[in-house]
């Protein structure tokens, strides 16, 4: 008989109490269910001043935003805790902490982020966060490192690929980045106004045929650990400090699509500014976006070329110039999978805050994410490095 048994606020502060970590446990009293994704329950437990002091998450046996008719696997969260204990070895000042977690109940403890803010709510403000690309392109760097081929031991590589087989969520991604958005699908939501673009989306064959080569490697690359799901609304920020959190997609896959999808979300955001700030400040903060995809990819690809010369532990993965050629193989792949996760929040399943301006501009700028997500897709090849990858997006807005 199963274990598992859907929380209610009072079973979440009894919990937090047994597994918190907090000095004085009695004094955790309530619980605010905040959760406002599309799959989990999330608790902010809170002491008897009020003070949120550990968050509480469980898995919902289906997707949340749908309910039971679309049924989905509880592993998801075990899956998503030991995504998180990983990633946290190697990176522990930017990956949120994991106190406590329990597959049958599909159910964690983590540390409370209340100091910090959620990354796309503050560039939907137009708040510029100096550090945050440069911490996001450390996270992604030691984590993917740490657990791919240039660090793992072949046998150990082969057994965490089997352990973190994640099918049901990547389904989904699968469906919402890869496939429905190229085809006439009840998934897809967007306003009448943008069907001319979306229908050229699904006649254009060379498009079509260059997604498909980006699902198919998504499918078979096993290269690292990724997060899976790592965008603005996935990252906390402060002044100094950044956290990851909602690893539940983690799997072993392209390391370029965790990068892509960060990078897409800059770029979203880069689309969505002339609908969300005054048209004096557009400028100044379009220039930021391009500054932290700069930072972003620079941080990234310094510091995974470091540890592979340091610390790469196949010497023939260390040959001199590999991990040069391989960082250009993660670059094709990182432009290509932002440009799918431009095109699917602009007309998919999952729309950003960042597109959701008035009507007249939010129309516009979902435009200028489809046509700019087409020209990274078509065009990666032609695309060498990050100053290419500016030109272009510069040229996108002008």
């Amino acid at each position: 008989m199963s274990l598992y048994r859907t929380f209610s606020a009072a079973d979440a502060v009894e919990y937090a109490r047994q597994f918190g970590a907090v000095p004085d446990p009695h004094a955790l009293v309530t619980a605010d269910e905040i959760g406002d994704g599309n799959l989990n329950l999330v608790f902010k437990i809170r002491d008897t001043r009020g003070v949120s002091r550990v968050i509480v998450k469980q898995a919902l046996p289906y997707v949340r935003c749908v309910g039971e008719s679309w049924p989905l696997t509880l592993d998801r969260a075990r899956i998503e805790a030991e995504t998180l204990l990983v990633h946290a070895q190697y990176c522990p000042q930017h990956t949120v902490k994991v106190l406590h977690h329990d597959a049958a109940l599909a159910v964690m403890v983590q540390e409370d982020l209340s100091r910090l803010r959620i990354w796309r709510r503050e560039l939907v403000d137009g708040q510029t966060y100096p550090h945050a690309a440069v911490q996001v392109g450390e996270y992604l760097a030691q984590a993917l490192f740490h657990t791919s081929d240039f660090y793992q031991h072949p046998h150990e590589k082969k057994a965490a690929v089997a352990r973190f087989i994640n099918p049901e969520l990547c389904q989904i991604t699968e469906d919402l980045f890869f496939t429905d958005p190229y085809r006439d699908h009840e998934r897809n939501r967007f306003d009448a106004e943008l069907r001319p673009a979306v229908e050229a989306l699904w006649h254009d064959a060379s498009l079509k045929r260059a997604v498909v080569a980006l699902k198919h490697r998504f499918l078979a690359s096993a290269e690292a650990l990724l997060h899976g799901d790592i965008h603005s609304g996935s990252i906390f920020v402060g002044p100094t400090t950044l956290k990851v959190i909602d690893a539940e997609f983690g799997f072993y896959g392209p390391i370029g699509f965790d990068i892509g999808t960060v990078l897409g979300n800059l770029l979203l955001n880069f689309c969505g500014l002339p609908g969300l700030l005054a048209p004096r400040e557009v400028a100044a903060a379009r220039d930021n976006r391009l500054q932290d995809i700069t930072a972003l990819w620079s941080a990234f690809a310094a510091r995974f070329s470091a540890l592979v010369h340091e610390h790469g532990r196949d010497p023939a993965l260390a040959e001199s110039g590999y991990a040069e050629q391989f960082l250009k193989h993660v670059w094709q792949d990182t432009l290509g999978y932002a440009g799918t996760e431009l095109i699917r929040r602009a007309i998919g399943f999952s729309h950003v805050a960042d597109l959701r301006s008035r009507r007249q501009a939010r129309h516009a700028c979902q435009r200028h994410a489809v046509e700019l997500g087409k020209t990274l897709i078509l065009t990666a090849g032609d695309i060498p490095d990050v100053a290419a990858l500016l030109a272009r997006v510069r040229q996108s807005g002008a």
